[in-house]
C-alpha cells in the first residue's frame, strides 16, 4: 500500500473511532482490496466488522439483497446495484457504513456501453449514499488501484461531511 493510501485509512480510522461507528464492505471486482485497505491500519476491529465479497450476481443477490431484476435489466455495473450493495452490507454486516464497488476490471468483460475500466463505487448508509463512476483503463492492477484509492478517498470525504453535520447538531 502506497504512502497515500496509509495516511487516508488512518485519517478513516481516527474519524471513526471520534464518532463511535463502525464500517463493511461490499466488494465485487475489487476482491477484497478496500477491506485490505481498511484493516492496513492497527485496531481496525473496533470500527470495521467484515466484509462481502460478491463476485457474482448469485451472492450480490441471497447475501446483500441486490434486486435480480436491476441486475436482469441494467447488470452488475451500474449506479443502483452499488446503492443497494452498500445498504445490503449494512443490514447483513450490522454496520453504520458501508463502502461498495462493483465493475469490470478487465482485460476482458467490456461491451460497447460498459467498456473496461467502467467501475461504480459507493458508501454511506442504508438511507444515504454517495456515488462514484470511474472510467479508466490502464490494465487489471491498475484499474483495481485506483478504484480502491478513489474508493477510500470518497468515504473519507463522505465521513468529514457526517462529522461536520454530527457536529453542528451538537
Amino acid at each position: 500500500m502506497d504512502f497515500e493510501s496509509k495516511i487516508i485509512s488512518r485519517e478513516i480510522s481516527q474519524l471513526l473511532w471520534e464518532m463511535e461507528k463502525t464500517v463493511s464492505t461490499a466488494e465485487s471486482c475489487t476482491g477484497g482490496r478496500i477491506a485490505e485497505a481498511i484493516i492496513a491500519v492497527p485496531g481496525a476491529s473496533k470500527y470495521f466488522k467484515g466484509g462481502i465479497i460478491s463476485y457474482v450476481d448469485e451472492v450480490k443477490i441471497n447475501m446483500l439483497g441486490v434486486s435480480a431484476e436491476l441486475l436482469d435489466e441494467k447488470s452488475a455495473v451500474c449506479e443502483d446495484v452499488a446503492r443497494q450493495m452498500v445498504a445490503g452490507a449494512c443490514k447483513a454486516l450490522n454496520t453504520d457504513f458501508a463502502i461498495a464497488a462493483t465493475g469490470v476490471a478487465g482485460p476482458t468483460g467490456g461491451t460497447k456501453d460498459i467498456p473496461v475500466g467502467t467501475i461504480w463505487l459507493a458508501c454511506g448508509t442504508p438511507e444515504n449514499q454517495q456515488t462514484m463512476k470511474v472510467q479508466e483503463d490502464h490494465g487489471r492492477d491498475i484499474n483495481l488501484a485506483i478504484a480502491t484509492n478513489k474508493a477510500m478517498l470518497m468515504f473519507l470525504d463522505y465521513l468529514k461531511s457526517e462529522n461536520q453535520k454530527t457536529e453542528n447538531e451538537g
